[in-house]
Formats: C-alpha cells, sequence, structure tokens
C-alpha cells in the first residue's frame, strides 16, 4: 500500500513519505482550480511506484502561495509565510516515524517556499527535500503543457470547448510584469501559454517524464542547500 491516507497506523512503519504540494488558483477558463494538485499527485503516485523500499504518498496539500492570481475568482492562497510553516510542521510530524520526506510541487509560485522550510528542515537534521513537477520547453500556464496533462488524467474536469490562448511570450519575458501587477493585468483569461493541440497522448508522456525525472531525483539522494533535489551528476 502506497495511500498513507487510506492506511491504517498498524500498516504504517518506517518508510519514506511523498508529499504532493499543489494550488488552489486558477487555470484559464478551460482547467480546473485543483490542476497544480491534480499534476503534484499523479508525479507523486507514479514515483513513489518507480521507487525502491517503502514509500508512501501523503495527501496533497492543496493550498499554496498562488498571490499573483489573486485577481480571479476561485482562487485561494495561503501566502509564502503560512505555507513554508505548513511544510515546516509537516516535516517535523512525520519525522518521529518516517525516514525521508520528499515535497512533490506543482505550483511554481510554491518554490520561495519550498526553498525555505526544506532548507530549515535539513539544517535541523531532517532528510528532506524537494522536486518540481516541471519539464523543458513548458508553456508557462494553463497553456498547451496543463492542457495536455489534464486531458491524461482529468478529461472530466477538462471544457475543451472554451481553451484560448492567451499571453504567448516565455516566462522569463513575462516575470516583472506578474510580480509587479499579477496575471490578470498581463493576461485577462488567466492563460499564459496556447492550449490548441493539447492532447491527452501528449498529456501522458509529459507526466511519464515528470515522473520519472523526480524519481531520479529522489533515488540520488542530493540536495542542494536549498533543499532541492539534484539529478545524477549534477552540482550541488
Amino acid at each position: 500500500m502506497r495511500d498513507l491516507a487510506g492506511a491504517a497506523w498498524p500498516e504504517v512503519g518506517a518508510a519514506s513519505v511523498l508529499v504532493p504540494v499543489g494550488s488552489t488558483e486558477q487555470h484559464g477558463p478551460h482547467l480546473p482550480l485543483s490542476t497544480d494538485t491534480v499534476i503534484a499527485a499523479a508525479v507523486a503516485e507514479r514515483a513513489a511506484a518507480a521507487l525502491d523500499g517503502p514509500v508512501l504518498v501523503a495527501p496533497a496539500l492543496a493550498y499554496g502561495a498562488s498571490g499573483e492570481h489573486a485577481g480571479f475568482p476561485g482562487t485561494m492562497s495561503i501566502g509564502r509565510d503560512a505555507l513554508e510553516l505548513v511544510l515546516v510542521e509537516t516535516v517535523r510530524s512525520l519525522a518521529p516515524w518516517a525516514g525521508r520526506v520528499v515535497f512533490v510541487n506543482g505550483h511554481g509560485g510554491n518554490a520561495g517556499a519550498l526553498d525555505a522550510a526544506a532548507g530549515r528542515m535539513r539544517a535541523e537534521g531532517h532528510d528532506a527535500g524537494w522536486v518540481g513537477c516541471g519539464v523543458p520547453g513548458a508553456d508557462a500556464h494553463a497553456g498547451f503543457t496543463e492542457t495536455s496533462i489534464m486531458l491524461y488524467l482529468a478529461p472530466e474536469l477538462v471544457r475543451a470547448s472554451r481553451a484560448v490562448a492567451g499571453d504567448t511570450r516565455p516566462l522569463a519575458e513575462l516575470m516583472p510584469e506578474l510580480v509587479a501587477r499579477g496575471v490578470r493585468a498581463v493576461s485577462p483569461t488567466g492563460v499564459l501559454g496556447d492550449p490548441a493541440g493539447a492532447s491527452a497522448g501528449r498529456g501522458r508522456e509529459l507526466v511519464d517524464a515528470m515522473a520519472a525525472a523526480a524519481a531520479r531525483r529522489i533515488r540520488t539522494g542530493r540536495a542542494d542547500a536549498r533543499g532541492r533535489l539534484l539529478g545524477p551528476g549534477a552540482a550541488t
């Protein structure tokens, strides 16, 4: 059994624990608010299946640091400081029996809190770290990448007829304006990218790639000072 929430306590022994970290935030007019959480949970479950030894997947943390999406109804953000505290206390709570805690992150806005929390926990002597769910070449938000993934993982939640293109500039170019004014000022639809051509088949390939990358990093076990797990051969 890998599902921590579905286990009874006598069934839980020493194990590594993967904790999906997502968000509840707008993902354009066609994707659900749960998109990041769905993706993080799926990657964590598949990574756990690829790892040796006892590995449990905890219930996903569904609220993150999503202040940049505050202009859209439905978005629920607890902010960076609160998220950091939740992550810290999660590690401390699991530490008496879990040999290792790895956060699997599905929302880029959570990175600052994860860096701070994982780095702090490692300084306290805990075996804690985190991995992201990104893939090279992905568009920024609610575009081709996430739409394809959701068509694979939860097609019943995708409103395909409502999909529209948003601002398609690279995230690095958009970032200063996003930080200064939020997503709505850049894209009134909330989409940063273009969902055109998205498919479940491509979504499966993307999820498989993300899970394989996460498993490699978790298996290697090396982390930088912020607690970000590194791939084989990467410099600390």
